[in-house]
Order: C-alpha cells, then structure tokens, then sequence
C-alpha cells in the first residue's frame, strides 16, 4: 500500500543523504524546488514518472521509495 507518509520522509531522507539542495534535486528529478518542498511536507503526490526517476537516481527500488518495503535496495 502506498504511504505519502513515508514517500515524503524518505524523499527527505535521500535527499539530505547526498547533500543535495531542494534545487539540485528537482534538477535531477525533472521538477521545480517548490514542488520538492511540497512533496516532502506531503502536500504534493509525485507522478509515476517522477517516482520511478527518483528510484533510478538513488538507486533504490520505487517499493521502499513509496513504503512498500523497508529493503532500499532493487
């Protein structure tokens, strides 16, 4: 089951990890620094899209991304 919850946090979470800046990241994922801000306070969904080239990025499965599972690995 999908969780905003934990897809907001490990977002965060990822983010922070590589030291990247809410600009950067959104650089990367393909979005604006305010959308970044919104989907980590859980106020914004992220498309499929969008989640599967955060997975890509960090390298972790789009299940542990969406709190499917705790494993981050693929």
């Amino acid at each position: 089951m999908f969780s905003q919850e934990n897809f907001s946090k490990r977002i965060f979470e990822l983010r922070k990890q590589h030291n990247l800046s809410q600009e950067a990241f959104g650089k990367a994922a393909g979005i604006k620094k305010n959308a970044v801000g919104m989907i980590e306070k859980g106020k914004r969904a992220a498309s499929i899209e969008v989640i599967v080239a955060l997975a890509d990025y960090f390298d972790v499965s789009v299940d542990y991304l969406i709190g499917r599972s705790d494993i981050p690995e693929r």
